[in-house]
Formats: C-alpha cells, sequence, structure tokens
C-alpha cells in the first residue's frame, strides 16, 4: 500500500524533513523558491497534506483545485494566508506554531524598539561611509528606553513577553490596548494598564505593534494615528505588512511627527516601499523576528508534528479547526 504524499513548500532543514519520510512520499521545494499559486497548485495535486511557512495563499480556489488535500501545517504563527473556514468547510484541517517563538520574538522586538530609540541603524551608515571626523556631544542623540513609557498594541503572548522586559528590565511604565483588557492578576506582573487606543498613542515613548493581521487589523495605524504621537516617540512593528500603513508612516517620518520606527515587517514584502527605503530614521530588517536556530528548529518541527498526526490518525498540537479533526 502506496504512502499518502505531502509537499514541503519552503526549504527547511533536512533532518527535521527526514522525519516525514517513514510516513510519506515527500517532495520538498530544495531550491526555497516562493511558488505561484499557479504554481503551488500545480505542486499540490495528489498530495494529502502541505507544510507551509507565512507566503503560501491557501483559498478557496486552492482547495477546490486540490481535492486530496486533508492537511495544512504552517511553521508559522501567524495564519493570515490561510482560509481556515474555507479549510474547515472542506474537512482540512489547519495547523500553526505558537508559543515556541515567543520568547525569541519578544526579544527582537525589544531588540529592535531600542535599535531604532538610540539610533544605532542609522549611526552605523554614518560610520561606514567614514564620516566620522569627530565627536559631538549631541551625535546622533537618542532617547532614553529605561524608565520611558511602553506602548504595546496587541497583547498576546508576545506582547506580553515584551512587556515583561520592559517592565521587569528597564523600570518602563506599561500601557497597553487589546480588544479585551487583561485579568488583573496577569497585569500585575507585568506592571500594565489597559488604555484606549488613542490614549496610548498620545502617552506611549515606544510603541511596539504585536497585533495579527486582519481586515479589522488592516492600516490600524495610519496617518491619523500617527499624528497623535508624541514627536519624540518611536513606533516598532514586528506584527504583520498591513497593519502600518507604510506609505502614510514614510510621509510622517519625513515630516517629524514621530521620531523614528523600527520594522520587521512590510506592505506587499519583501518589498519594500520606496519612500521607507528613503528614510534615514527607520530601521530596517527582512521579517527575520523569530530567526534563531533554536526557535526556527522548534518552529518546524511542531509544523511536522501536525503534519505527521493529521495524516495518521492522531491529534495534531495546535489544530486551528480542531472539530475537523474531531469529525
Amino acid at each position: 500500500m502506496s504512502k499518502p504524499s505531502v509537499l514541503v513548500a519552503r526549504k527547511t532543514f533536512d533532518d527535521i524533513v527526514d522525519r516525514l519520510r517513514p510516513h510519506f512520499e515527500v517532495e520538498a521545494n530544495d531550491s526555497d523558491t516562493g511558488w505561484s499559486q499557479d504554481e503551488l497548485i500545480r505542486r499540490l495535486q495528489g498530495k494529502a497534506g502541505a507544510y507551509i511557512a507565512g507566503g503560501e495563499r491557501i483559498d478557496a480556489k486552492l482547495l477546490d483545485a486540490c481535492p486530496q488535500l486533508k492537511a495544512v501545517c504552517t511553521m508559522a504563527v501567524g495564519y493570515n494566508n490561510i482560509d481556515v473556514a474555507a479549510c474547515t468547510a472542506r474537512g482540512v484541517v489547519v495547523t500553526n506554531a505558537p508559543d515556541v517563538l515567543t520568547e525569541t520574538t519578544a526579544d527582537f522586538g525589544f531588540a529592535l524598539m531600542m535599535a531604532t530609540a538610540r539610533r544605532i541603524t542609522e549611526s552605523e551608515h554614518f560610520l561606514r561611509r567614514g564620516e566620522w571626523k569627530q565627536w559631538s556631544v549631541t551625535m546622533f542623540a537618542g532617547a532614553d528606553v529605561h524608565g520611558a513609557t511602553l506602548g504595546v498594541l496587541g497583547m498576546g503572548r508576545i506582547g506580553a513577553a515584551i512587556a515583561r522586559r520592559g517592565h521587569l528590565g528597564f523600570g518602563m511604565p506599561v500601557l497597553y490596548h487589546n480588544r479585551s483588557r487583561l485579568p488583573a492578576d496577569q497585569e500585575a506582573p507585568l506592571g500594565a494598564q489597559w488604555v484606549e487606543k488613542d490614549e496610548l498613542l498620545r502617552r506611549a515613548d515606544h510603541l511596539i505593534i504585536v497585533v495579527p493581521y486582519s481586515a479589522s487589523s488592516h492600516h490600524l495605524i495610519g496617518q491619523r494615528e500617527l499624528r497623535l504621537m508624541k514627536k519624540t516617540a518611536t513606533l516598532t512593528n514586528i506584527a504583520r505588512g498591513g497593519v502600518v500603513d507604510d506609505a502614510a508612516l514614510a510621509a510622517e517620518l519625513k515630516a517629524g511627527t514621530i521620531a523614528a520606527a523600527g520594522l520587521d515587517v512590510f506592505e506587499g514584502e519583501p518589498t519594500v516601499h520606496p519612500d521607507l527605503l528613503a528614510c534615514e530614521n527607520v530601521v530596517l530588517t527582512p521579517h527575520i523576528a523569530s530567526a534563531t536556530i533554536a526557535t526556527r528548529r522548534a518552529m518546524s518541527n511542531l509544523a511536522v508534528d501536525n503534519l505527521i498526526a493529521a495524516l495518521t490518525g492522531g491529534v495534531p498540537p495546535t489544530a486551528l479547526n480542531p472539530e475537523v479533526v474531531r469529525g
């Protein structure tokens, strides 16, 4: 009896892919080419499962063209690229990779915020261009992080981990906005106070955005919101591209509406808005918040665990639509 076939849509660690081979016929994207939707559909023909990352779009069109597909397992925590409702309607189990990247992503978010506040990238470029001829009192003077007010937009696992770093490590008062307020016993260890979004924007010295992307969070931060912020404030986005209006942000950075921004995610990535590239007061990184070897291995292993369980009669550890598994 032949084994079911699965597709590994992005290059990952060879030994982790090898964990699939006793159970499945495996087609792996060893070249790590980003496939078009049509190519992804072609590759998924006859496949029972798919291991994907954050860029492959799984929608009704693809599902209807790939009727044998039974499991879609992403190594990412975000899943705005997957139409979970369409998968559920067709009996396709969907899994993601929460928890394993929380602390690593929080580390990076805090590091990006600090680099932004202290003008690290800007000053390095200055040095590398050979422009450093003498020291001066005000040269690349930025903003303090310790004791400054940390604003967290989206107090989920990662947001809470960032708040903990700010409160316990840097003595920062923490303000946050969520659709729902945390219980008091969760707020207290973080030194966190819930406020309305506009108040958060007005009061934060350093705003970090950690909300999931959805239609309701598209351009959650645009020109109006940026103009509510302090002129001395920084904005850091480690959420998803599209949560911030990148064109509006570039314009307000140029105008000096806020002091600086740190961005790990972009609308239409890997393309970056050219006006952002022209700004000196922005730190730009290529969607690497979870990029440590240990964490990327943990993300990959969890996706493989989910795929094996979903297609061999087990219970996937992190199913987004567990009703499909029960059915």
